[in-house]
């Protein structure tokens, strides 16, 4: 089967900013079943269609319902999402298959095509903005948004040092890697900065078993602290026995999660549209047929991603170093080559600086000062703490533009063939695929 997909200009578009809750945004367009190929400024994205949803609406399923800070009715969330009750789940988050990088590839994954046949299954969710793995995974983790975690983009300001963090490894990224293997210790400690209670710490304070499956060096990396703390972590090498892994967890009652990096990673590397893209994506759709096979009959399977993958057009990548009249007024640039989050200098109007950066950008980007963006909800609701570490200035990039800065970023960072971050169609929507073994 094939999925009705718009064409790429469309799906380079900026779209609405999404909302977040726990209302169905179908209820409002009066729509109950599959989805629009097109969105409208009308048209009313997440509210409990999104990946912040995921995680409170299976808490519902397994009958041990978390309510967040944004979605307080797990039970509505799990109804909006279509998820049957179970007594054991497996949640998969393949980093990078956005619903659109899916559907386009759809001839090469034979199990997820067999699921795309199901109409509930053919709907996009909404991710959160940024559309980017250290946001979507502390909002998928907490079941809240980034203005309350406090993570919002790859880099953003550490208030206390006046420094930019990098949220992988919550280190200084202007900082030249050590010489030797020496494990430099966070800027910020993660439970420190990412502050919201997860999803898992709360199921497993109520004695439900809780279990993560995925690579030894994540076990205890900076960001699992941050976003994803909280379960039982089984580490093992292969993806093949991460999967069986994750089967064998299911056999008792509880969630289980399972992670699945190489469509982010090699899209990266070689772009979403490359031969080592598709053959990720087959090993990955592989994989997802496996676990499907193995997992205890009557076991929920549900498979998301954090966020989708443009491919980038080097004509159209802006480097603020280039350009003075860009780079006038800036401090530090921090975010990622989609969606730029500007600190201005002590002495700058951040009104100004958007001005100037709306005039020069034009259509290419949604050039926004923090308080507009917050007004707009672009983070969702923001707590006090959060509000410093966000940048002046959020733009937005359209189309394939990426926006870098070459005086402080390596080359292999400016010239990504494929890059997420941004407020399209292409990025922001996502899958939710249900299934039961």
């Amino acid at each position: 089967m094939s999925v009705e997909t718009p064409d790429m200009a469309e799906l380079l578009r900026l779209i609405p900013t999404v909302t977040y809750g726990d209302e169905d945004p179908r209820t409002k367009q009066g729509d109950q079943g599959g989805y629009q190929p097109q969105y409208s400024e009308q048209t009313v994205l997440g509210g409990s269609l999104h990946l912040s949803a995921v995680l409170p609406a299976i808490t519902s399923a397994i009958g041990h319902p978390v309510p967040t800070a944004v979605h307080h009715d797990p039970q509505a969330a799990q109804n909006a999402l279509g998820l049957p009750d179970a007594q054991s789940a497996i949640v998969v988050l393949v980093d990078g298959l956005g619903y659109w990088n899916l559907a386009m590839r759809l001839g090469h994954a034979p199990y997820l095509r067999s699921l795309m046949r199901d109409s509930a299954n053919r709907r996009p969710i909404a991710t959160c903005a940024p559309s980017t793995t250290v946001a979507a995974m502390a909002s998928f983790g907490t079941g809240t948004c980034p203005g309350l975690t406090g993570m919002a983009g790859y880099t953003q300001l550490d208030p206390a040092s006046g420094k930019l963090i990098q949220l992988i490894q919550f280190k200084d990224p202007l900082q030249p890697k050590p010489n030797n293997r020496t494990v430099l210790p966070p800027m910020v400690p993660p439970q420190d900065l990412q502050r919201e209670p997860t999803i898992f710490e709360a199921l497993a304070a109520q004695q439900v078993r809780v279990t993560s499956c995925g690579l030894a060096k994540f076990k205890d990396s900076p960001l699992t602290e941050a976003a994803l703390r909280g379960p039982s972590y089984i580490a093992k090498v292969t993806p093949r026995d991460r999967v069986l892994a994750a089967a064998r967890a299911a056999r008792e009652p509880g969630l289980t999660y399972l992670y699945i990096r190489d469509a982010d990673k090699v899209g990266h590397n070689y772009g979403w549209n490359s031969e080592q893209w598709v053959g990720a994506f087959e090993r990955i759709d592989a994989q997802l047929g496996l676990l499907k096979r193995s997992a205890p009959k009557g076991t929920l399977i549900v498979i998301v991603a954090d966020h989708g993958m443009v491919q980038t057009d080097m004509d159209q990548r802006i480097d603020i170093a280039e350009d003075p009249t860009l780079a006038q007024g800036v401090r530090l640039v921090g975010g990622e080559p989609r969606s730029v989050m500007l600190y201005a200098e002590n002495d700058e109007d951040p009104q100004a600086l958007a001005s100037r950066w709306h005039e020069c950008l034009g259509e290419r980007a949604l050039v926004r000062t923090k308080e507009q963006a917050i007004a707009d909800g672009v983070f969702g609701p923001v707590c006090d703490r959060v509000v410093p570490m966000l940048g002046d200035v959020i733009v937005q990039a359209s189309g394939a533009v990426t926006i870098v800065d070459s005086r402080t970023q390596s080359d292999k960072a400016t010239h990504l063939p494929s890059v997420h971050g941004s407020q399209t169609m292409l990025e922001m929507d996502i899958p939710c695929l249900i299934d039961v073994a």
